[in-house]
């Protein structure tokens, strides 16, 4: 557990990170878009961490205790650490893709409700590089996240290199993940809360949200404070709300002018109710 409520992204500062291999002829460019589906009064999420890669990195499995690299994201919204272990595993394969995407003008870096980032990701060698894994913290929040726990659960391109999409990501309320390192408290030094009070470690295992009677009441506890950007709780998400999307299709022609490790970036915010 590291921090406090007034805790911020030192190493999100940028507005987009991004790391790959040498360039490569046989890369390919993907367009990513990556949402906010939440209504203005709900729940934020930082930059989300994405990869491309080989099948062989595993973020995090349900009902076992979180893995050291993830609980600065779960807890932090820091990418540091998961990038380093992504780098050093055999995911990578030394032809790697991962990109820190940020979202919004005046609240950025995170994704604030309603808002989305479309950006162009360049594949290396995506006959190797043909699995898609990210994760985010939910904010506010003590150690909530989403990400995916299967490492091959989706396939941007098949064995020969060829675009297997378009892929559809739906992330519902109760695919968000508790890491179970800090104690669930609103008032308990939650991350990008304006709430207070001193957080409290635990050690526990991974599972979805929802899956304890006392989930709900811990979003509720939430309601009528501010974030660390100053937007009010208003309302909450439930187990069965699309809470955000990520889709993923070919690059369009033109932005292929932008040449191997080029990045195109479109931010927007989508009206709520």
């Amino acid at each position: 557990m590291r921090g406090n409520s007034a805790r911020i992204l030192p190493l999100l500062a940028a507005t987009l990170a991004i790391t790959t291999s040498n360039a490569n002829t046989n890369a390919d460019i993907l367009q990513v878009q990556i949402e906010n589906t939440q209504s203005t009064g709900q729940f934020f999420f930082t930059p989300f961490w994405i990869a491309a890669h080989n099948g062989q990195f595993d973020s995090y499995d349900g009902g076992a205790l979180a893995p050291a690299f993830l609980t600065p994201l779960a807890e932090l919204g820091d990418t540091q650490d998961i990038s380093d272990a992504f780098s050093m595993s055999p995911a990578s394969g030394g032809a790697q893709a991962t990109v820190t995407a940020v979202s919004g003008v005046g609240d950025a870096p995170v994704y604030s409700p309603g808002e989305s980032t479309t950006f162009a990701l360049d594949v290396p060698n995506p006959a190797q590089n043909r699995y898609f894994s990210y994760a985010s913290m939910v904010i506010p929040s003590n150690d909530l996240f989403v990400a995916n726990g299967n490492p091959t659960a989706h396939e941007v391109f098949d064995n020969s290199g060829d675009f297997a999409g378009p892929v559809v990501i739906e992330i519902f309320g109760n695919n968000v993940n508790d890491n179970g390192s800090e104690v669930n408290d609103a008032f308990g030094g939650a991350a990008f809360s304006a709430n207070g009070g001193a957080s409290a470690d635990e050690t526990v295992v991974i599972r979805n949200l929802f899956t304890d009677p006392g989930d709900a009441n811990y979003l509720s506890s939430f309601i009528g404070s501010q974030t660390g950007n100053g937007a009010t709780i208003g309302s909450l998400f439930g187990a069965n709300d699309l809470i955000a999307r990520i889709t993923i299709t070919p690059e369009p022609a033109s932005a292929m002018l932008l040449g191997i490790g080029g990045v195109a970036i479109l931010r927007r915010r989508k009206k709520t109710t």
